[in-house]
């Protein structure tokens, strides 16, 4: 098993490349929420600034 693990003297360099890949891969998956939530919250904005705007007290 060590032997696997060392893979003939690039362990590290293999599994610190699997590790990153990894990272990257979850960060993609995860980018497109973030994106998404921030665009929601600044669309919610934009409507409650046009709808304070549109339906504010007239003089």
């Amino acid at each position: 098993m060590n032997d696997f693990l060392a893979m003939g003297g690039y362990g590290a360099y293999v599994w610190s490349s699997y590790a990153v890949f990894f990272i990257v891969l979850a960060l993609e998956a995860l980018a497109p929420r973030a994106t998404r939530r921030r665009v929601l919250a600044e669309l919610r904005g934009r409507l409650k600034r046009r709808d304070a705007r549109n339906n504010g007290p007239s003089a």
